[in-house]
């Protein structure tokens, strides 16, 4: 294993992991951890169960080599403050993630550099780095899971924003569709294509299962209102991914998350989508599976610390 580490934690709407990554992108042998989070989670639940995980981590740390912490986080987030509001988890707003991770390093004796970002970015910056989009200067990464996530990188250079949340991908809208209201906007990608969101339109349509694995079992086993939500979810995705690559000229989207992996044939419907697109340079973006599975956000936290320098400072 290459040192120096990074500690990487990344939190999102149903759990917070943690692990050390090496210089290589690779994580280190046991040093996974996870803990739950959720929609109904207090505040002190949440920051219990981020100490765990980074104090876990820090028990599996070599002796030397641990250079710094990545954070990713769902988002929005406040990149300057290293605040996070997680749209999936109610009791977080205006937290101050980043100042609670550097008081439990702190109780251990340790004071490393601390790098949050949105989650989005952290991945994208995992598949530049070790994974489906090395090599490609100008990548989108997506996250579809319990929400939609994204990030950029245009130019070879991380784009975050002032704030952070440049790429959100997850809440541009979908003209044609009409999600659920959580948001307060039920036509955003989100609202429509998220996991819990497609199996919430498969119930209305008379579908029993609860979970995105019931409704991919349901899609592998034949069932039509199945195939309809898959057909749908992946039709949104398409048109979202086709409106970035229209303002951004795209070479290549690399998906993650839990639902994406629902069935390979969603990906079929995401670029049948785009391929229907007016302008030709639209439709030659690459739309591809991740290629780090479940390790992917952590790799990109860890990238927070190792590829650095291709974020903006903080402040611009």
């Amino acid at each position: 294993m290459t040192l120096p580490f990074a500690l990487a934690v990344d939190f999102g709407g149903t759990k917070v992991e943690s692990a050390l990554v090496t210089g290589d992108g690779e994580l280190l042998p046991d040093s996974r951890h996870r803990a739950p989070t959720g929609r109904n989670a207090t505040s002190d639940e949440l920051q219990a169960a981020v100490r765990r995980v980074v104090e876990d981590a820090l028990d599996a740390a070599p002796a030397a080599g641990l250079i710094g912490v990545g954070i990713g986080c769902a988002g929005p987030i406040d990149r300057a403050r290293g605040f996070v509001s997680p749209l999936n988890v109610p009791a977080w707003r205006d937290f101050d993630l980043r100042g609670f991770v550097t008081s439990v390093l702190a109780e251990r004796g340790l004071e490393l550099p601390i790098t949050l970002e949105m989650d989005g970015v952290a991945i994208t910056m995992a598949e530049h780095w070790v994974g489906a989009a090395q090599g490609v200067n100008d990548v989108m990464g997506m996250v579809i899971s319990t929400g939609i996530g994204g990030g950029l990188i245009v130019g070879g250079r991380v784009i975050t924003g002032p704030t952070g949340n440049a790429g959100h991908i997850g809440h541009v809208e979908v003209a044609g569709y009409e999600g659920e209201d959580t948001f307060g906007k039920a036509t955003s990608l989100e609202a429509i294509a998220s996991g819990p969101h497609t199996v919430a339109w498969a119930r209305r349509q008379g579908f029993e299962g609860t979970k995105g694995e019931d409704l991919a079992a349901a899609y592998a086993a034949g069932d039509p209102v199945a195939h309809a939500a898959i057909e749908r979810t992946g039709r949104a995705v398409g048109q979202a991914i086709a409106s970035a690559t229209a303002l951004l000229d795209l070479e290549l989207v690399a998906i993650g998350g839990g639902f994406s992996q629902a069935t390979p044939d969603l990906f079929d419907v995401i670029s049948a989508t785009i391929a229907e697109h007016y302008f030709g340079f639209v439709r030659k973006v690459r739309v591809v599976p991740s290629g780090l599975s479940g390790e992917g956000p952590l790799i990109g936290a860890g990238a927070l610390v190792h590829r650095g320098s291709l974020l903006p400072p903080l402040g611009l």
